[in-house]
């Protein structure tokens, strides 16, 4: 299996869910994370086609040589709430064996274009992981979650190719033990140390690995929900995060530096230290982390692992 180089995407998807681990289950496994994977001439192959890159990106792991993806998404600067889909990506849908969206109101157009469609295993993720329309829609960042999708990716490509289910079953537990081994040991690491700690946050996206983390997200999930939506964010909500700040109720804030223009908390106007900011502005492993008045020489760099791992309990 090989796979074109191209960007995972931002805004919603290119966010950390936690620098704490570093990278998300999507690209924590691959180098390449999007387009098009090509698999090996004369095989059976399965046509797969995904709304977006990090979906098929973990559908081209799972399918190997006997599954060509094509990712619709890839560009960084898209957002699939309000993409306009060609009429390339019309026939692109027509002519595959199993379609992958995400659902829950992330990806609507993918519906409008399989309406005279038929034939085609649709993986809905919402409908898989029971999120409806509403919910918060980044499951990508949900370990738990991930893992019934790939489940159910085995299930859809062996239906279509039943010949090569153990492949598919193999490629699975490979994916998991080896793609993830390090992403799930750096989350059980930090579960198992810091349990409990309370951290606040930006918006939505970090609420889907912080259970996994056993971190305490205390952060209203209204404000959440406005700051990612880019709808309004009421003053009590920004009252209290200010007050979760300023009275040390939190140990790690985690932001989206590229949300200009939105309400945010003060968090460089307290005299006093506060808790340790990670900036969560690019790709898995670009994050930085910023542990404020403590070694006296300002702003320190932090890697992610080190951000998680000593500055999230102010070591």
């Amino acid at each position: 299996m090989t796979q074109t180089p191209s960007s995972v995407r931002p805004g919603a998807a290119a966010w950390l869910a936690l620098i704490a681990a570093g990278s998300i289950a999507v690209t924590a496994c691959s180098a390449a994370t999007g387009g098009t994977n090509s698999p090996i001439g004369g095989a059976r192959v399965v046509q797969v086609v995904a709304a977006e890159n990090f979906w098929g990106s973990i559908a081209a792991q799972i399918g190997g040589r006997h599954a060509h993806v094509v990712s619709i998404i890839t560009s960084p600067t898209a957002d699939p709430h309000i993409y306009e889909p060609t009429a390339a990506d019309a026939r692109t849908l027509a002519q595959s064996q199993v379609v992958i969206e995400n659902g829950i109101g992330y990806d609507p157009w993918v519906a409008r274009l399989l309406a005279n469609s038929s034939g085609q295993a649709v993986l809905d993720v919402g409908t898989v992981v029971g999120v409806p329309v509403g919910g918060n829609p980044h499951r990508w960042y949900n370990p738990a979650d991930v893992q019934v999708v790939i489940a159910a990716l085995v299930a859809d490509f062996s239906r279509v190719d039943p010949a090569d289910r153990a492949y598919f079953k193999a490629q699975q537990a490979r994916f998991n033990h080896v793609a993830l081994g390090g992403y799930h040991a750096l989350i059980s690491a930090i579960r198992s140390k810091y349990t409990g700690t309370p951290v606040g946050a930006s918006e939505s996206i970090f609420a889907m690995l912080a259970p996994a983390l056993g971190l305490k997200l205390i952060t209203p999930y209204a404000f959440l929900k406005a700051i990612s939506e880019g709808t309004e964010v009421t003053a009590a909500d920004k009252l209290t995060i200010d007050h979760q700040i300023r009275s040390h109720l939190i140990k790690i804030y985690v932001y989206n530096s590229r949300g200009q223009g939105r309400a945010h908390p003060d968090r460089h106007h307290h005299r006093d230290p506060g808790p340790a900011d990670v900036d969560l502005p690019g790709l898995a492993g670009q994050a930085v982390a910023r542990d404020r008045g403590r070694s006296g020489k300002g702003d320190r760099p932090l890697s992610p692992v080190t951000a998680a791992a000593t500055n999230i309990c102010g070591g």
